[in-house]
């Protein structure tokens, strides 16, 4: 998959990122999260027409994927398509000091940032956006999901004033829009505004709902 032509490839911290860095003042920092088989490289596809006042950062999910690729979540047997809070936290943990120790490394202000991610790595997006509600500024959630566990934090309404971009495809074979519909319902009841996209295609985002989202972090 071609990436952008201007970011680099770095390490930082036993981390492997990809990093598109900005001269601009006061850049925005968004954080790319991939998905299941899916690498530092994967999410470059959907940020090509984004304005140069974004420092994006894209990590390489910390555990190997069964056949090839990463995962933000240890290999469970009889868990595929059924992750928890409980297998993501750690990885969300450590992704979050990653920010932090990354931005300081570079002084680039991460007390609030945005976060884009596809599949598994949407389900990570919404469950750093309910447990860290106060870091995280936009939340692009793109064919994924909202991971079991987190009924407390929706009944808690942590999302509150928060808009959210999902946007999802009818034909989904990996993760049904019926459950991306039903993850919109927990959104909405933990306090978030949805803009929701749907398009007629599989696993993937379509041109109209890339077009939306540009249209979303560009707000």
């Amino acid at each position: 998959m071609q990436t952008e032509i201007n970011s680099e490839l770095i390490s930082f911290n036993d981390w492997t990122l990809r990093v598109r860095s900005t001269s601009a003042d006061n850049p925005r920092l968004l954080v790319l999260v991939h998905g299941w088989t899916g690498d530092e490289n994967s999410m470059w596809v959907f940020v090509r027409r984004l304005p140069e006042n974004f420092w994006i950062i894209a990590p390489r999910a910390p555990h190997p994927a069964e056949s090839s690729g990463f995962s933000w979540r240890p290999h469970l047997s009889g868990t595929f398509g059924m992750p928890s809070l409980e297998m993501f936290l750690p990885s969300a943990g450590a992704l979050i000091r990653l920010i932090d120790e990354y931005a300081a490394s570079v002084k680039v202000d991460a007390r609030q940032f945005d976060m884009m991610g596809f599949s598994q790595g949407g389900a990570m997006v919404n469950l750093i956006g309910m447990l860290y509600p106060q870091r995280v500024r936009k939340m692009g959630v793109l064919a994924g999901f909202v991971p079991s566990g987190l009924e407390n934090r929706v009944a808690q309404k942590v999302l509150a004033g928060k808009h959210v971009f999902v946007a999802h495809g009818t034909q989904d074979k990996l993760v049904s829009v019926e459950r991306a519909r039903e993850s919109i319902g927990l959104l909405e009841q933990a306090g978030a505004q949805v803009t929701y996209c749907e398009d007629d295609v599989g696993h993937r985002l379509s041109a109209n709902c890339l077009r939306a989202l540009e249209s979303y972090l560009q707000d």
